[in-house]
């Protein structure tokens, strides 16, 4: 036991790992320096954050404010989102992102609190243009002994119905309940109740992402409006999102929006998350007031995507948890 504790200040990852990790952002980096992407850095520790009620969050005081006594809190960011669409309502053009990012109570095999994070944003770009994009960057990162097999590019209302023979967009607690009853995830009746956005989460993350689990390349798009906070309403149904996820061996790697550039339409869905969290006897969230002052001033058409860098590299390494990936995880940080 002495000898173990001793060697908990190694890291949990082998040199391996770390080479492939280095080797993993020089393509990401050269991918978009040959599309004329800018990189770009934005704070991580900022004023506001995300009103999201699936995300938590960290926080801290910062004790000397200027004209003002008493400490003010701070947020370490989920993403970095707001700020880089403040970047591009300022005129940037085309952005990319690499830093870490930071979600509270979120720990385990593809989980840790800190993580690393691609995210970029195409101006001009429509949500197929830019998951064609994603494509070929994850293509050009798999080594040949990962490559992808296929693309699929799948509805979700028609991957969530041919799977579970429920309709995603019309919320019938009966039949959730009786689908969880029968397919041995009884723990959802309790669990998600009269929430409409948590049963869909749970069914997909138990029932329908573990499906997804062969060598294809998996893109699913049209996410429920209830489940997309920051992507805009399709403009030809009105009941779903232009969203989409990206998933590899029925691992979820990437989350994309066609940006949502209405400031009024954001300030309402913050609202509602707000009462959402209260609902969940969650912390109340005050709304970053500088993204809002950003999309008023004008975000351009856009679209965006932020990927999970220690998961898709878990699928280069050919991992089995985050673990053999990051240097020190959250029990040796």
């Amino acid at each position: 036991m002495q000898r173990a504790a001793q060697e908990h200040w190694r890291p949990s990852c082998d040199l391996k790992a770390i080479q492939l990790r280095a080797e993993m952002l020089a393509v990401i980096r050269a991918f978009f320096y040959q599309r004329s992407v800018l990189e770009v850095e934005t704070p991580l520790l900022c004023h506001a954050t995300g009103t999201d009620p699936q995300l938590d969050f960290f926080s801290t005081a910062y004790h000397h404010v200027p004209g003002i006594k008493k400490s003010k809190n701070f947020f370490l960011q989920t993403s970095p989102e707001f700020a880089m669409k403040r970047l591009l309502a300022a005129g940037s053009g085309c952005i990319f992102q690499i830093c870490k990012a930071f979600r509270n109570g979120e720990s385990g095999r593809f989980h840790n609190p800190e993580f690393s994070i691609l995210e970029w944003y195409r101006v001009g770009f429509t949500l197929p243009q830019l998951m064609d994009e994603v494509a070929e960057l994850i293509v050009e990162i798999l080594p040949g002994s990962c490559k992808v097999n296929d693309i699929q590019k799948i509805s979700y209302v028609e991957l969530f119905e041919q799977i579970t023979g429920l309709n995603p967009l019309v919320f019938c607690q009966q039949s959730y309940s009786l689908y969880a009853s029968n397919n041995s995830i009884s723990d959802a009746i309790t669990l998600c109740g009269k929430d409409h956005s948590m049963w869909l989460d749970f069914i997909f993350s138990y029932k329908i992402q573990p499906v997804l689990n062969d060598q294809s390349l998996y893109m699913v798009y049209g996410y429920p409006v209830i489940q997309s906070s920051l992507a805009r309403i399709n403009k030809d149904n009105s009941a779903i999102a232009d969203r989409f996820e990206v998933f590899i061996n029925g691992i979820e790697i990437g989350n994309g929006f066609f940006e949502l550039a209405d400031a009024s339409e954001q300030e309402q869905r913050f609202d509602q998350e707000n009462k959402s969290r209260a609902q969940r006897q969650l912390l109340q969230v005050d709304k970053d007031k500088l993204f809002l002052d950003a999309l008023r001033s004008g975000l351009p058409n856009c679209s965006g995507i932020a990927i999970g860098l220690d998961r898709l590299l878990m699928i280069v390494a050919n991992a089995d948890t985050l673990n053999e990936v990051i240097t020190f995880p959250f029990d040796r940080a």
